[in-house]
């Protein structure tokens, strides 16, 4: 019976912590303007077909020389993708270093650029909202 109620309490416990993690207004704030909105959504289902493409093409396809679909994606994470590549360049690695690096450069400059574009669309949505294109009259 004891066990019972150590898991209880320890669940209870870990089902708060999660609610904190979630409650937190910045939090929420950064993954609605990350995941919530259309322009996001649309950015992402774009890096997400062109991922399936590059993976497709990739696994699936032979080629006499190297293909370039995977040009797509760094396409849509340019241009902050290449602070990476930059940043790894001043960290010494080669070439780009080494691939899981370019994948979490990927990775990240996909949700940072998804966050900018949600937050633009906040601010075009409350520059919208006052009612005037030029506030001062102009």
């Amino acid at each position: 019976m004891e066990a019972s109620t150590e898991q209880e309490a320890e669940r209870a416990a870990g089902e708060h912590t999660m609610k904190r993690l979630t409650d937190h207004p910045h939090l929420n704030t950064l993954v609605r303007l990350t995941f919530r909105n259309t322009a996001s959504l649309i950015y992402l289902g774009l890096v997400l077909a062109a991922t399936l493409f590059v993976a497709v093409d990739t696994l699936f396809v032979a080629h006499e020389d190297a293909s370039f679909s995977g040009v797509w994606l760094f396409l849509l994470a340019a241009p902050t993708v290449f602070l990476f590549f930059l940043g790894g360049s001043l960290a010494g690695a080669e070439a780009g270093g080494p691939a899981w690096f370019l994948v979490l450069g990927l990775v990240v400059s996909v949700l940072v650029q998804s966050l900018a574009l949600g937050w633009f669309v906040r601010l075009v949505r409350r520059a919208g909202s006052t009612g005037s294109a030029h506030p001062q009259g102009a």
